[in-house]
C-alpha cells in the first residue's frame, strides 16, 4: 500500500471519526463492513488516487479508531447515513461517490436513496440494495433459519462481544478466511448458523494457512486498529446488527422509493450472502431497485471479502464505473 495514505480525525454529528485519505480530485468515500475498518480498502487507495480521485476510507462509528457511542440506538442506519453526509461536507465537498462493502453497502445504498442530491453514484460490494420488506426482518429470519442464524445470535448484548474479543487475531483469521472463496469448507456457501451450544469461533476454526491475499501482517494490522476499545473492540460493530428491525421501522416513510443515481454491484459467486433468503431474487432484478444500474459484476471463485480477495478486478470495475460518471 502506498505510504502516502494520510490519517486524520473528523468530528461528525458529535462523533469523532478516523479517516484514511489519499489523492486529489472528485471525492470517493469507501465504507467498510464487519468486522473491518479503513484497512480493508488498502488495495484501492493507490489505483483510485492514481486515476485522479480523492479517496477517503472512514472507520465508521463504533469501529477501530473511531468513537464508539455507548447507546445501542445510536447505530441506526439513519445515524450511519447521517455520518456519511456529514463527512462529505466536513471534507469541504458538496458531493461524492460512495463505495460500500458488507454493512457498508446498505449504508451506501441508503444514503444514495435518501440524498441523491449529494451522492453522485453508488457502488455496493457483496450486499445488494434490497427493497424494504412487508415485515420486520429478524422474526422472518428466525422462522426460516432458526435462532442460530448469526444476525440473531448477535442480538444479545455482551455475548458475541466477549467471544470475539477473547482472541482478536483468531477472530480475524476465522472471519476473513472462513467467509472467503478460499474457505476450507468445500460445500456450497450457505447462511451462517451457529449450532445450539456452540460459539462463533467454533464455526470458524483456525485455518491451517492463510490464502495468498491475506498475510499475518494484515491480521496484525486489523488487531492493532481494533485495540483502542479494549474489551468492547467488537461491540460498536455488533450494535449495527442490533438495529436491524429498528432500521426497518425508520425507513417506513421511504417504502417503495428507488435509488435514482448511477450504481454498480459487485459480488463473488462464493459469497455466503448470496445464499441468504431472497438475495438471489434481489440480484436478479436489480434494475427494479436501481434503474440506472451501470453493471452487475460476478467474480468467479470469490467469497465475501471482494476488494481484499480480488483487488485488481474490483479496482477495474470501480474505475470503469467512476469514469462513466465523468468529472
Amino acid at each position: 500500500m502506498d505510504s502516502s495514505v494520510g490519517h486524520s480525525f473528523v468530528e461528525v454529528n458529535g462523533v469523532r471519526l478516523h479517516i484514511a485519505e489519499q489523492g486529489r480530485g472528485p471525492l470517493v468515500v469507501l465504507l467498510h463492513g464487519f468486522p473491518e475498518c479503513w484497512y480493508s480498502w488498502r488495495h484501492q487507495f493507490g489505483p483510485l488516487a492514481g486515476a485522479g480521485y480523492r479517496v477517503v476510507a472512514v472507520d465508521q462509528r463504533g469501529y477501530a479508531r473511531s468513537e464508539q457511542p455507548g447507546d445501542i440506538g445510536a447505530y441506526s442506519v439513519l445515524h450511519l447515513a447521517g455520518d456519511v453526509i456529514g463527512l462529505i461536507h466536513a471534507l469541504g465537498e458538496d458531493s461524492a461517490v460512495l463505495v460500500g462493502h458488507d454493512w457498508g453497502a446498505p449504508v451506501a445504498w441508503t444514503t444514495a436513496l435518501l440524498r441523491p442530491d449529494v451522492v453522485r453514484g453508488v457502488a455496493g460490494l457483496s450486499v445488494p440494495p434490497a427493497p424494504r420488506g412487508p415485515a420486520a426482518p429478524l422474526p422472518a429470519l428466525r422462522r426460516l433459519l432458526g435462532d442460530g442464524f448469526y444476525q440473531l445470535y448477535f442480538q444479545e448484548p455482551g455475548v458475541a462481544d466477549a467471544e470475539l474479543v477473547r482472541d482478536p487475531a483468531a477472530t480475524f483469521r476465522g472471519f476473513l478466511v472462513g467467509a472467503s472463496g478460499d474457505s476450507p469448507r468445500t460445500e456450497e456457501p450457505s447462511p451462517w448458523v451457529i449450532p445450539a451450544g456452540s460459539t462463533i469461533l467454533e464455526t470458524m476454526p483456525e485455518p491451517k494457512e492463510l490464502p495468498g491475499w491475506l498475510t499475518e501482517e494484515d491480521v496484525a494490522t486489523f488487531v492493532r486498529e481494533y485495540s483502542a476499545h479494549g474489551d468492547r473492540a467488537f461491540t460498536g460493530g455488533l450494535n449495527w446488527y442490533r438495529n436491524i428491525d429498528r432500521n426497518w421501522e425508520l425507513l417506513a416513510p421511504f417504502d417503495g422509493r428507488r435509488i435514482e443515481v448511477p450504481a454498480l454491484y459487485v459480488a463473488g459467486d462464493r459469497d455466503l450472502v448470496g445464499s441468504f433468503p431472497g438475495v438471489a431474487q434481489v440480484v436478479a432484478s436489480l434494475e427494479t431497485q436501481v434503474p440506472r444500474l451501470h453493471r452487475s459484476v460476478t467474480l468467479a471463485g470469490c467469497g465475501h471479502w471482494t476488494q481484499q480477495e480480488r483487488p485488481d478486478e474490483v479496482n477495474a470495475a470501480l474505475l470503469g464505473f467512476l469514469a462513466s460518471l465523468g468529472a
